[in-house]
């Protein structure tokens, strides 16, 4: 009578065993998944970049590189290109504090963006320089390259811990929200001339300018560079924009379906074509998409932005930023090989994707967005986690140049041209996907530790 019971209990002992190797091992898979990640950031990432982009000659960083990482002849430095170097080398120095040239890269660029980009008579960021730091071309201002410009110093200064570079950040605050912020509907005018007074956009406007509109991108980066101005600076005024700027971001820019509306009126109603023909509505495709990287990006920065906020059990912006997630998954996301597309359209007949190419910032602003919806949601039906493994063995496939290093600026499954494009230039840098990186690398490192 007692071999039924012994069998019973060996049986169960025997599961109990199989089950904790399972977590073990999928524990195990995590950290494994970390310390390849972070290899790839180490090696193929960084050490590709720095600190040969550093342009000892004349100041700042470095842009434009050929796809083995030779530097191009003409090498423009663009705001918003050198504030992400700042704040990746800020960052990077606070991570590996054993690499000195960390930290004086990130010195290096902060002097260029405090002598060459800032506007000493009017204020505010220069929008380009040359390469010796001389305002060239438009010399219009956006609310976006400020932001950045923020961003950096906020970064820098939490890295260097340099009074000065906080003055700078609050004199560089206080100048955009004087001449940017709109004190009755909200938000931020984007574009600006030189002396910070904003543009209107005239009824001569070509249709597909974006001009004098508002817009949610350089809203989502606003809201970027306040969260991280206020962890050092806890000032009230940043605090108020701050929440400012997710209330509108979460309860009026992102659509009722879930996706981010691109461009708006003054008074944030939505830029729209869906009214018009198909062939009106693709030629004006720049100001009216549903852009996933965006969205999975934003999804990200709202509980950020939240949780530095110190807002408790918020629900609401939780909801918000899943259903972001999730409706890029559910629209955007190809099945077969892994990957967010660039663009959509809800047409009146349905909607369907109008860009299956997979641009590299939206595939690492899609990993750090997945793996943090696998740590708040493990049991969701959209499996997050397998979604995330996916998206990485797709960057690691597709993207990664493990010949030359870093990412190519587009997934090679759709632009298979793209292996000999430049890897550097005004706009693809390293901010998006060293962002993802660290990011994803330290949180797989705390789930394996929390599984244990």
């Amino acid at each position: 009578m007692k071999f039924p019971h012994l069998l019973f209990f060996a049986l169960l002992s025997t599961a109990i065993s199989c089950n904790s190797n399972t977590e073990e091992k999928h524990e195990s898979q995590k950290e494994i998944l970390a310390d390849q990640m972070e290899t790839h950031l180490k090696t193929e990432v960084l050490d590709k970049w720095y600190p040969m982009s550093m342009d000892t000659v004349d100041g700042g960083f470095l842009s434009n590189f050929s796809f083995d990482f030779k530097p191009g002849e003409k090498q423009e430095k663009m705001i918003v290109t050198q504030s992400r170097q700042v704040w990746t080398n800020s960052k990077a120095s606070l991570k590996y504090p054993e690499i000195d040239y960390y930290k004086t890269g990130a010195k290096h660029g902060y002097e260029f963006l405090r002598d060459k980009m800032w506007d000493s008579e009017n204020g505010g960021f220069y929008w380009l320089v040359d390469k010796q730091g001389n305002q060239t071309g438009d010399p219009m201002k956006t609310a976006y390259g400020n932001a950045f410009g923020i961003f950096a110093l906020a970064a820098y200064y939490d890295a260097s811990g340099d009074k000065s570079v906080l003055e700078f950040a609050k004199e560089a605050f206080y100048w955009l929200d004087k001449h940017a912020h709109d004190s009755i509907n909200g938000g931020y005018y984007q574009h600006l001339d030189p002396e910070g007074t904003t543009i209107s956009r005239p009824t001569s406007t070509p249709s597909t300018s974006d001009l004098g509109y508002k817009d949610q991108n350089s809203s989502i980066h606003i809201l970027e560079a306040f969260t991280k101005l206020y962890q050092v600076w806890p000032d009230p005024l940043v605090k108020d924009r701050l929440e400012e700027m997710l209330l509108l971001i979460r309860d009026q820019i992102v659509t009722n379906k879930g996706n981010l509306t691109l461009f708006l009126y003054p008074d944030w109603s939505p830029v729209t074509f869906v009214d018009s023909t198909e062939e009106v509505i693709l030629a004006h495709h720049n100001l009216d998409h549903v852009s996933f990287g965006h969205d999975v990006e934003t999804g990200f920065l709202m509980i950020e932005a939240s949780e530095v906020l110190g807002w408790e059990n918020d629900t609401t912006t939780h909801r918000i930023a899943k259903k972001m997630i999730d409706h890029a998954l559910d629209n955007g996301w190809d099945e077969n090989v892994g990957g967010f597309y660039d663009e959509g359209y809800y047409f009146q007949d349905g909607f369907r994707i109008t860009h299956d190419t997979k641009n590299w910032w939206a595939q690492a602003e899609g990993m750090n967005a997945l793996l943090l919806m696998a740590e708040l949601y493990p049991n969701d039906p959209h499996d997050y986690y397998s979604k995330f493994e996916k998206l990485w063995n797709y960057t690691d496939t597709y993207l990664i140049d493990h010949e030359n290093g870093d990412w190519y600026s587009g997934g090679l499954d759709k632009q298979p041209n793209l292996k000999t494009v430049g890897k550097g230039n005004i706009w693809k840098g390293i901010y998006h996907h060293y962002r993802s990186l660290d990011h994803c690398i330290v949180r797989l490192r705390e789930m394996s530790e929390h599984a244990e």
